[in-house]
């Protein structure tokens, strides 16, 4: 099974805070840097307090313009300067305590601070932030790229597919700061094809699995061992901006080696970034997953603040991690910079993660907690932090890019922030992003696994012989399309023959057969249910009978979705609190009752619960009002057995129902919604999976319930808003299972038992807020249940 995108903390020493960025704001206006400039420039009360005991340090000067930084390298004094950058006002110099007060005196200085070395920031994302359906939806970020100025990217890794498009290294040695270069080269600085490669040059000896973590979240490609990630039709720019540390004063207590990003590297690469945006590369996201500090209050005097401008008004959102020190008011610098996004962590649960930054400067929040992603050696690994947080973003950023291709970097950004989901943390709240509904909206749109409503029989009266399977082809089959059936809803009837009894399953062809039945068959009258089956890569299903007689079955489609996205805009679902339309209402034989459905907007079709008791016995039919009486039946019910059935319906003339008896006598029926079916709104998308139990043998009590998490299987970890269940009953009295909804007094019946037999019944349960669904037992006696998910609705 692929592994998708996930999240947990690493407490390696080389891994432990990362930023993120994304630009918002335009570059200063002159007379507002001149302004700046006038007051006199900012110089780090940290900075002095060092240098008043004497020795040099790397220093950062940022200047009005270029213009100052002729002047600004003369009162540094000769040999002094260590980087002089080539677009950006910005400077770095071997200083003491009398070149810092001769450059602070310089009237074009703005801000004179430390070159300090910053360490990375670390602590079921992909479907959590809607990226499947944009994929799904052939958004991809292809025709755009992403830069990742981290610890390198293993280039030739499967994640990437070729998909590096740029690489560059900028890696200071200073023998002061016991730092050395991990360009490949052994160089300070290193460009073109392999100068950021992390599984080449002194890398290939360290931890550099920082970068390739952070860029397969970005881009990765779906492959046998991962799902992908954010844009995986995106181009990675990848910039090592990292040095090797070997001083205890730098790398702490964990000791050396350690690997720590000088500011002056980053802006070299956000420089690099620069340049390559000049060239024609597409970059619609810079991602620097590092910084250090305490930040209540934006920090604009930052020396990175004139290159997060430059880029942005270049086309280029800078996405910064937030921190990982779990302050509750401040964020880590770069993050601290107006201009920049800054963005926090969540877990699966949407709960701010533990170890995260936030506070009024926090931008956005985005997935962080236990992330599988890429590393070097071709390998997987679990990551946690804002680190992980950020890059669901720059992707996130590409993918937008691609969708609105004249939208401004300030208009795609607010899109992020305005449609997402708000999450509170203590002292306000922030967007945690919802990808889909920013680049796709709310309007409904062709694309795959949506429900197209048919009514088409694909069986009728063919005999399984006894513990034999039927492989039953459903692609071009009675009308069905010819290529890409996914699944179907499939209303399956059986009656044993030779006073037979047992149970049929049913999976997707190819696949192992489950665990559970979906149907359990007598002699006496056809045992129907209607299920969300998965279908087999060969358009195929197959039907197990589990018995050592024969059994006569009927199979009727009453809809399926495909894997592609076809021309028509199919229905997705919306789970609903369930209301009761019809409570046992008496309906007369040969008679038929008409079902409003009231608060549903412009319904395809509804997801209903239906119960059926009578003195006689008979068939039902639900069909939409005004269209011909269907052949089939939905079921047949014996007399006095209540029988529990699901059904998708589309309503018909003026939005009604017909359900009708075709019996000897009245039946007395009762009707719950659980959902509908839409193709006027984007909602959640109907996946069949290979049937999961997630509740074996369970005895629930009389009145009791049974609290279950569906999980396991194919079933995934996040973005699932309900799922199909089967539920098998055996109980020594009549009763009825049902799923109690949060907050709704309404049940959804789901399976109507009988004393000493087994019976299955399925239906559409939505999750609660805590992800469970919970089963109660309304009969007098207990009951032993089994729940099997054959379906999950994802968005």
């Amino acid at each position: 099974m692929k592994q998708p995108l996930v999240r947990r903390l690493i407490t390696a020493a080389a891994l432990m805070t990362a930023l993120m960025t994304a630009l918002v704001a335009a570059p200063p206006e002159p007379s507002q840097a001149a302004s700046a400039a006038a007051s006199g420039p900012r110089v780090d009360p940290g900075l002095a307090a060092k240098l008043s005991a004497g020795g040099e340090v790397r220093v950062n000067v940022v200047t009005r313009d270029r213009a100052g930084l002729s002047a600004a390298a003369a009162a540094a004094g000769p040999g002094r300067v260590i980087q002089s950058l080539s677009r950006l006002p910005v400077l770095t110099v071997r200083a003491g305590r009398a070149e810092v007060d001769r450059l602070a005196a310089q009237p074009g200085v703005v801000s004179v601070s430390e070159d300090v070395p910053v360490p990375p920031t670390l602590a079921e994302s992909v479907p959590l932030i809607g990226a499947d359906r944009t994929r799904e939806a052939g958004l991809t970020g292809e025709g755009g790229a992403v830069a990742v100025l981290d610890s390198g990217v293993a280039v030739h890794h499967p994640f990437f597919g070729g998909r590096v498009v740029a690489e560059a290294c900028f890696s200071p040695s200073d023998a002061a700061y016991g730092a050395s270069s991990l360009c490949p080269d052994g160089a300070d600085q290193q460009e073109g094809p392999g100068a950021a490669d992390a599984d080449s040059g002194p890398c290939a000896y360290l931890d550099c699995a920082h970068g390739t973590h952070v860029a397969g979240i970005v881009a990765g490609q779906e492959t046998g061992d991962a799902a992908g990630g954010v844009a995986p039709g995106a181009g990675l720019v990848a910039v090592q901006v990292y040095s090797r540390f070997d001083s205890f004063s730098y790398c702490g207590s964990a000791g050396p080696p350690c690997l720590l990003s000088f500011v002056s590297a980053q802006l070299a690469g956000m420089e690099k970034v620069l340049e390559l945006i000049d060239e024609g590369v597409p970059v619609a996201a810079v991602n620097l997953s590092l910084g250090s500090g305490r930040y209540t209050s934006p920090c604009d005097d930052d020396p990175r603040k004139p290159a997060i401008d430059r880029l942005l008004a270049a086309g280029a959102l800078t996405v910064v991690a937030a921190g990982n020190n779990g302050y509750t008011d401040a964020v880590s610098a770069p993050a601290c910079v107006s201009s920049a996004v800054a963005v926090g962590s969540t877990t699966d649960q949407d709960e701010v993660s533990s170890f995260s930054n936030r506070g009024p400067l926090l931008d956005l929040f985005a997935p962080g907690t236990d992330i599988v992603s890429s590393v070097p050696g071709g390998r997987w690994q679990s990551m946690s932090g804002t680190s992980m947080a950020a890059p669901h973003v720059a992707g996130a950023l590409a993918v937008l890019r691609q969708a609105r291709p004249d939208a401004t970097p300030a208009e795609i950004e607010a899109a992020l922030k305005d449609t997402g989901k708000p999450i509170a943390y203590g002292g306000g709240t922030a967007p945690r992003i919802q990808l889909d509904e920013a680049a796709l909206g709310s309007a409904a749109r062709p694309g795959p696994h949506q429900l197209f409503q048919t009514r088409t029989r694909v069986l009728g009266n063919v005999q399984i012989s006894a513990n034999s399977t039927l492989t039953v082809p459903l692609a071009g089959v009675a009308g069905l399309p010819a290529d890409g059936i996914a699944a179907v809803a499939v209303n399956i009837a059986a009656k044993g023959d030779f006073f037979n009894t047992g149970s049929l399953a049913v999976y997707p062809s190819g696949e192992p057969e489950p665990k559970g039945d979906v149907l359990f068959y007598d002699a006496s009258r056809y045992a129907s249910t209607m299920v969300v089956a998965k279908v087999g890569e060969d358009g195929a299903l197959k039907l197990e009978n589990r018995s050592g007689q024969a059994v006569r079955v009927y199979l009727d489609v009453h809809g399926y979705t495909l894997d592609h996205a076809a021309s028509d805009v199919g229905g997705t679902y919306h789970p609903v609190a369930p209301s009761r339309i019809a409570d046992r209402v008496p309906v007369a034989a040969l008679g038929n009752l008409e079902l409003t459905t009231p608060g549903l907007p412009s319904p395809q079709s509804v997801a209903l619960t239906v119960l059926v008791k009578s003195a006689s016995t008979g068939t039902i039919r639900v069909y939409p009002a005004g269209d011909a009486f269907p052949a089939d039946a939905n079921v047949d019910y014996p007399a006095n057995t209540p029988v529990q059935f699901f059904t998708i319906v589309r309503p018909g003339a003026d939005g009604k129902i017909n359900l009708h008896n075709l019996g000897g006598g009245a039946a007395e029926v009762s009707v719950e919604v659980s959902g509908y079916y839409t193709a006027a709104e984007r909602a959640s998308l109907v996946k069949a999976i290979a049937p999961v139990r997630v509740g074996d043998g369970v005895t629930v009590a009389a009145g009791g319930t049974y609290v279950l998490r569906p999980s396991g299987g194919d079933v995934p970890s996040a973005g699932v808003t309900a799922v199909g269940v089967a539920v098998t009953a055996t109980g020594t009295a009549n009763g009825t299972v049902e799923v109690v909804p949060a907050g709704s007094a309404t049940g959804v019946r789901t399976v109507a038992y009988t004393a000493g037999r087994n019976t299955v019944g399925f239906a559409t349960a939505a999750l609660r807020p805590d992800g469970t669904v919970v089963l109660r037992n309304t009969g007098a006696s207990p009951v032993k249940i089994s729940v099997d998910v054959y379906a999950c609705f994802t968005g």
